[in-house]
This record gives structure tokens, sequence and C-alpha cells, in this order.
């Protein structure tokens, strides 16, 4: 079965719509291809689909109705935009949703929801009630009470977080493009976000309605498919969810890479922020990436960051690779103390020795290929 043909088989779905998806113009939804949108929706849903929706566009409805000249750039004029205009998006839900019998559930997220493993699980648990008493949840950034330090950035970014954390078969993002393309060609199917398709694209500003841009996408993209989910990256205004889930040709398919992670760790790669960065020899990098070992004292020969036991740290190769990512043991004055040093040496200098392992094998995850 092509990997097309295979998302006939996708039951959990996350389907994001960007704010150029949404509106009409800078002012006002559109209200009739919105509608159409959410019978896809629904039509998925009633063939037996768990279907979750990420929305943008409360900063864009709010910061016209606030009088600002465009798009607001400072983080106290972007949470202004955002509390105005989230109102009147959700309300623009319900209109459309009311008549066909289905409930709007707002979900507003920070990346604290992630982060803190008991709110990621309520989080799981609330989207999983909404569903089984048959709302849809509409999910979007918390703007009015994020600042800059702890913003997702894009919703393409929510949405990938959103797919990791409901454990979706399928993640769609609905932009302003049709793909992915190389030169003048759409790519149909993409296997890997690799350091030639990030070469494809170029990161800078977006100008528009919108906060994001093809590297959020493949970003995306990465974290879905490392932990075993599809995505598709489609024009919103002018491709179909029914056409997607069809098996037919539209935008571009990211194929999933390899296995899928455990729950667990996949909560440890992508949802939870790094605090700081180890760096390995040689040796402790085979151990890891070949034969899915803890990381020991001995390996390490370098320790950026100021984090704590129990926070995330990434784990790199002198030349800068980035390998795995993990839940630490000890805190990083601890680590530069006991980096290189032997076990039996552990004791001795830090008078005592709580753990063998600076990261436990359990609680580390091999980022082949990433970015981070």
């Amino acid at each position: 079965m092509s990997g097309r043909q295979s998302l006939a088989n996708a039951r959990r779905i996350v389907v994001k719509l960007g704010t150029r998806a949404l509106l009409a113009n800078a002012h006002e939804i559109d209200r009739d291809r919105l509608a159409r949108r959410l019978d896809e929706l629904l039509r998925a849903r009633a063939a037996g689909c768990s279907v979750l929706l990420v929305s943008s566009g409360a900063i864009g409805l709010g910061w016209p109705r606030l009088g600002y000249p465009g798009r607001p750039t400072t983080i106290p004029q972007l949470q202004a935009a955002a509390a105005v205009g989230q109102s009147h998006l959700m309300q623009q839900y319900i209109d459309l949703l009311q008549p066909r019998g289905v409930h709007a559930a707002q979900v507003l997220l920070t990346h604290g929801d992630f982060q803190d493993r008991r709110r990621y699980l309520n989080l799981r648990h609330a989207l999983h009630a909404l569903q089984e008493a048959g709302a849809l949840p509409i999910i979007n950034e918390n703007d009015t009470v994020s600042v800059d330090e702890i913003r997702f950035g894009d919703n393409d970014l929510l949405a990938a977080l959103v797919a990791n954390a409901v454990d979706a078969d399928l993640t769609v993002l609905f932009t302003d493009v049709h793909g992915l393309y190389d030169g003048n060609t759409k790519l149909d199917e993409v296997a890997g976000v690799t350091p030639a398709i990030e070469g494809l694209i170029k990161r800078g500003p977006t100008q528009g309605y919108g906060s994001g841009g093809m590297f959020s996408k493949l970003e995306a993209a990465r974290q879905v498919t490392r932990r075993g989910g599809a995505l598709v990256v489609a024009h919103g205004k002018e491709d179909s969810l029914d056409d997607i889930l069809a098996g037919h040709p539209v935008g571009t398919l990211f194929l999933p890479a390899g296995g899928r992670l455990d729950h667990r760790k996949r909560w440890i790669a992508w949802s939870v922020r790094d605090a700081g960065t180890i760096t390995v020899d040689a040796g402790a990098a085979e151990a890891i990436e070949r034969h899915g070992r803890s990381l020991l004292a001995p390996g390490i020969t370098d320790c950026t960051g100021a984090f704590q036991a129990g926070d995330a740290v990434l784990v790199r190769t002198a030349d800068g690779r980035t390998i795995a990512k993990g839940l630490i043991n000890y805190a990083a004055d601890d680590v530069r103390r006991i980096m290189g040093k032997r076990r039996d040496e552990v004791e001795t200098i830090l008078g005592r020795r709580e753990y063998d392992e600076v990261m436990h094998r359990d609680n580390l995850v091999a980022l082949e290929g990433s970015s981070l």
C-alpha cells in the first residue's frame, strides 16, 4: 500500500487551519469556506475518525478591530489582539457548528501545558472526553497570557505537539501554499526531513496576516514523522480533507520515519523544552545511537546551561550534531564537576552518588537527523 493510499486508514487526525486559510481579508472569516471545511471534518468523524482542529486566526481578527495599521510586533499588542479576536473566532465556530448539532469546544494552550507531565496527561484526558461527548475541540495558543519564551511561535508547531499528545495517525496543515516545492515542481511525497529538504527553503519573516512559514512546517513534519505519524501540507483555500483521505495527490505528504516512539519518550523528545546541552565523546555517542545505552559521566566532555536535575537536556557530539535528548539526573554544576570521571570518583567528588547514570536510557531518546 502506497503512502497516499494508507491515509484512508487514518483514525486519529489533527487538522490545522492557518490564518490565511481562514480569513477572506484582514478583517473577516470566509464563512462559506470555513463551513465547507467543517463539513469535511464532520464527514471524517462520521466515518469513524477522531478529529481535532487547531485554529489560527485570533490575532488576525483582533488587530484590525483594535485599530492597528498592521499585524502587531510587540508581545503586549499581540496579546491584546488575541484577546479581542479569540471571542470573534469562537463565535464563528459556534454559529457554524450549532446548526450541525455539534458543540464547539475551545481549548487554549501554552507550552507549559505540554512541558509539565501532569498537565500534559490532563490535556490528553480532556481532549478524549470532549470527543467522547461529541464536541469538536478547537485548539489555539493562549496568546493572551503567553510571553516570548513560552510562545509556540506558530500553530504549525502547536499542531505537531497536539498530534504527538494524542498519537495522531495524520496531521494536515492547511496553509497558503500547495506544498513543498523543488524549484517549480511540487513534491508529492517526502521520506524524511533531511538537510537536502531543508535546503529547499529559506528561513525568514512571513509577511501578511499569519506568523508561520515553510520552516515551521518542516519542523512540525520532523516531529510528527519521527514518532511514526504522517503529515500533509496543503492549500487551505483550494485543497480538501476529503481528497487527502481519498489518496489523491494533494499537497506534499511527509511519510512516517521509522516506528512509533512510546508515549513517554515522545513527550521527552518533543514536548519538554531543553534547558541545556551536554557534549559527549565518540564512544558515548556510539553507545547512545547504536546500542540505546545510558549516558555515563566518563563520556561527557562539556556542559552548557543552568539546568536542574529532572530537566530535559540535549546531547551533542563534538562537531555539534544533536544525537539525543533526555531527562538529566544531575544539575549542571554537578555535571561539570563529574564529567569525564569514573563512577567510583563521582561519590568522592560530590559526597554522594545518587545515580550511576547521568541520563538513564529509559529517559533518553535518540534524535537521528534532528536539528534541535
